[in-house]
């Protein structure tokens, strides 16, 4: 199907969702308190298992300043399309109102060496053949959800790709990184709240470990709080 040149989709308008270049400055900023205020890369909505509206989301982002983030949507890519369709409407009725950065952001279920984790996709093109198959709705099965192969696609979209909350998983955080790195992956989500404490607050423990394994491997170090509530500053 050919493309009006009156009306082009979202994605192609918004190129900076697709910024790799600019994600990469600013996952080497980030500290254990850039999250939840300043930047946040573990959103879900209710196009997949969270509570928020795509919308309300982005409220609570502009509300509270954040300067950027991802919704990382379990296996769709519903919620950005949502959230960048309801910034632009912000933008059209207010030139001046200051929005955050949104990246195009995904969670992908996938084994790594016989254990289930989350791998997290940033800053693809989400008409890329290779993702397709990842955003349906639903985790994959068989040979498309390896690690590898689950890495190798978000990486042919254009994707940054990180291991989501290494210290959640059946065996040790350090085993999981050294294998997800030996399969490519470009960061580790180091800055992350284990126990869901209100208020949010990186746990120490984990993140020493997970922050010393990435700087072992020269990983980039994300965060989040992983929102699946009414309030992206927590869990829950």
């Amino acid at each position: 199907m050919l493309l009006s040149k009156e009306k082009k989709p979202l994605w192609v308008e918004n190129k900076a969702s697709r910024n790799t270049e600019k994600l990469k400055q600013v996952w080497a900023t980030l500290q254990p308190d850039s999250c939840p205020f300043r930047y946040n890369f573990h959103l879900h909505t209710s196009c997949s298992d969270g509570q928020l509206t795509p919308e309300s989301l982005i409220e609570q982002a502009i509300q509270i300043g954040l300067q950027g983030l991802a919704i990382t949507d379990h296996h769709s890519i519903d919620g950005f399309y949502r959230a960048l369709s309801w910034m632009k409407q912000k933008k059209e009725v207010n030139s001046s109102i200051s929005l955050p950065h949104l990246w195009t952001g995904v969670e992908i279920t996938s084994e790594l060496n016989g254990t289930i984790v989350h791998i997290l996709g940033y800053g693809f093109d989400p008409h890329a053949t290779a993702i397709r198959k990842y955003l349906g709705g639903y985790k994959p099965e068989g040979y498309d959800a390896q690690a590898q192969e689950v890495i190798n696609c978000l990486h042919n979209a254009g994707a940054l790709v990180a291991l989501a909350h290494p210290a959640r998983y059946r065996r040790p955080a350090e085993e999981l990184i050294t294998e997800a790195h030996l399969l490519g992956i470009d960061g580790v989500e180091s800055y992350y709240a284990y126990g869901n404490p209100q208020p949010w607050q990186c746990s120490p423990k984990q993140m020493n470990v997970v922050e010393s394994m990435a700087k072992k491997y020269n990983l980039y170090s994300t965060c989040g709080t992983d929102t699946h509530g009414n309030n992206i500053l927590v869990r829950l």
